[in-house]
C-alpha cells in the first residue's frame, strides 16, 4: 500500500507532454494560501486523496483486507474566456491524454492498475479553469501474527 506520489508525477511529465509543470501537494498547498494560480500552465497537481477499505477476510494468523488508494490530479489551464465554452474544449485534450497515462497502468509493483473514479470542474473563472480527475488503485493490506 502506498502510492508513490513521484511516480504518478514522473508519469505525467513523460507521457503527458502537454503539461508545462506537473507539482505535488505542497506546491498545491502553497498555490491555495496564496490564492494563486500556478505561474505556467497547463500545470497538475497530484494528491492523494484517501484509501478505502474493503472487506477483510481472516484465515489463522493471517488478515487480510482489499483496498483502494486514490489521488487527484488537479489540472490548472489559464483562459481568458469569461463564458468557458472554449476553455472546456481547450482542455479535453489535456483531460483525454491524463486519462491515457494513467486508467490502466501501476507504478512500481502496485497489485492492482489506477482506473478513472471521475472528472469534475472545481473552478471555471475568467481567469483560469481547475479541473479535477480522481483515480484509484487496488491493492492488499495483509497482516502476519
Amino acid at each position: 500500500m502506498g502510492i508513490v506520489i513521484a511516480d504518478v508525477m514522473a508519469r505525467l511529465k513523460t507521457q503527458v507532454t502537454d503539461l508545462r509543470s506537473v507539482e505535488g501537494v505542497a506546491d498545491f498547498t502553497t498555490l491555495l494560501k496564496q490564492n494563486a494560480l500556478p505561474q505556467q500552465t497547463p500545470a497538475a497537481h497530484v494528491v492523494p486523496t484517501g484509501i478505502r477499505g474493503g472487506k477483510p477476510e481472516t484465515a489463522t494468523g493471517v488478515f487480510t483486507q482489499p483496498t483502494s488508494e486514490a489521488v487527484a490530479v488537479i489540472l490548472t489551464v489559464r483562459t481568458n474566456d469569461q463564458a468557458g465554452e472554449s476553455a472546456l474544449g481547450a482542455v479535453d485534450a489535456l483531460i483525454e491524454s491524463t486519462i491515457a497515462a494513467l486508467a490502466g497502468w501501476a507504478p512500481n509493483d502496485e497489485l492492482g492498475v489506477f482506473q478513472l473514479e471521475r472528472g469534475s470542474v472545481l473552478d471555471l473563472s475568467a481567469d483560469a479553469l481547475v479541473y479535477q480527475l480522481e483515480f484509484s488503485i487496488s491493492d492488499q493490506l495483509r497482516i502476519t501474527s
